[in-house]
């Protein structure tokens, strides 16, 4: 089984980090903690200067990596230092733009020679997404598709080819903490499941353990980056901790029911 389908043994947690934020031994630090207090898989954001998907907190994250002058070359190198001690699945979530300078092919294959298991990038449409898939097969990395509430006839193509799990945006918009999340994704899921079983977790908007809880009982898991950026951004080079304590609840949250 797929590394990344297999860490769906139970509701999955997913957390997002922008890698260098506030500096790259910080991040470090902190996907140590998350891990620690149950992450099953690890989004890792590569800063890029135009996050099309992103809302304020990511940006901002982005923002103040990018004038740290961290570059792709460094967050491999992270990678590839963490792997030494944590086994957890590492997703990339990144922007084709990023993947494109460096070189598609070159940029799978560090994938595979650090470690990472999968990318996200929000940028490219289902039906450009060949070339980029193409290398990541080749390199044995998966690739993670996106479905949203807009994507109403196309769910079920991309369900049918989806890898690793189905990214599943709750919400309409950005990325970005939310008060209520509206979206009947129970419809959303049950297309899936006419097609697929493969394992689906929602983000976009989640940012506390009703709501985590909630996603989990339609979903197989939940992606939470927003409130974690707004943690490091308040306690920067001390908020491992802090972001752990809420890593923790999180799990405690959204397993209750298993």
């Amino acid at each position: 089984m797929n590394k990344i389908t297999a860490a769906f043994k139970h509701k999955a947690f997913i957390p997002f980090v922008t890698a260098g934020d506030p500096d790259l031994e910080t991040t470090k630090e902190l996907i140590r903690e998350i891990v620690a207090n149950g992450a099953d898989i690890v989004e890792i954001g590569i800063p890029f200067s135009d996050p099309v998907a992103e809302g304020p907190a990511i940006q901002k994250a982005d923002e103040r990596a990018l004038a740290n002058g961290i570059n792709t070359d460094d967050i491999f190198q992270m990678v590839a230092e963490l792997r030494t001690e944590i086994a957890t699945p590492f997703v990339f979530m990144t922007y084709i733009n990023p993947v494109f300078v460096y070189g598609i092919d070159k940029f799978m294959a560090r994938c595979k020679e650090t470690g990472v298991d999968g990318v996200i990038i929000p940028d490219v449409p289902f039906e450009e997404k060949g070339f980029i898939q193409e290398a990541c097969r080749e390199h044995g990395i998966t690739y993670i598709s996106m479905v949203a509430p807009s994507s109403a006839e196309r769910i079920a193509m991309i369900a049918k080819e989806a890898e690793g799990f189905l990214y599943v945006v709750s919400s309409l918009g950005v990325t970005g903490v939310r008060s209520d999340i509206t979206t009947d994704i129970g419809s959303m899921l049950a297309e899936i499941r006419k097609i697929s079983d493969i394992p689906c977790a929602i983000g976009f908007g989640i940012s506390n353990a009703q709501q985590a809880k909630a996603m989990s009982e339609v979903g197989d898991g939940v992606i939470i980056g927003s409130a974690i950026i707004n943690i490091m951004e308040k306690y920067g080079k001390d908020s491992p901790k802090p972001v752990g304590a809420f890593v923790a609840e999180m799990v405690e949250a959204i397993r209750s029911g298993d």
